[in-house]
């Protein structure tokens, strides 16, 4: 038990550090990024969802983006951009932070106890089981890539809709 509440105390500073260091970026930048040469990575899909919940929801936005992939730095980078106030911000970094580390703790040790223990016991299943999830993570960031590679052709070439044949 020790080991997880040390790992976890240690995943919470590190989460704390830079989630809040991204939400600083954003502050700091939010003056001029939409008109600097980033500008492009504001307009995809990604940060512009990001953009749109935070809008709607807060702060609780922020806390769930730390149970997510790929949505936690666009959501504090966005908060920092968009000013929310530290009042509203830290909560949401403290209760979002503490989960993060907390899961990652746990579910991390278990993992790496697991994968040690299949090592040691079974050592070609082992291997296996590594050369397996590298290979699903590598079919994963493969599909993710065309897909994204895709999406831009494809809404080129959609068919844009007539609001006169709607009779509006």
């Amino acid at each position: 038990m020790d080991k997880v509440l040390l790992t976890a105390a240690g995943l919470y500073v590190i989460v704390l550090l830079r989630a809040g260091g991204t939400f600083a970026v954003g502050r700091l930048a939010a003056a001029g990024a939409r008109r600097s040469r980033f500008a492009e990575k504001f307009s995809q899909s990604r940060f512009q969802r990001v953009e749109r919940a935070i809008q709607r929801w807060g702060a609780p936005v922020v806390a769930v983006s730390f149970l997510t992939v790929g949505f936690q730095t666009a959501a504090n980078f966005l908060a920092g951009s968009m000013r929310m106030p530290l009042s509203r911000y830290l909560p949401a970094l403290f209760v979002g932070g503490a989960c993060w580390a907390l899961l990652y703790a746990t579910a991390g040790i278990g993992a790496l106890e697991l994968i040690g223990r299949l090592f040691a016991e079974h050592t070609a299943l082992g291997v296996g089981a590594v050369a397996a999830l590298v290979a699903a993570l590598c079919g994963f960031i493969a599909y993710r890539r065309r897909r994204a590679a895709a999406t831009p052709a494809e809404q080129d070439t959609a068919p844009e809709k007539d609001a006169t044949a709607d009779g509006a």
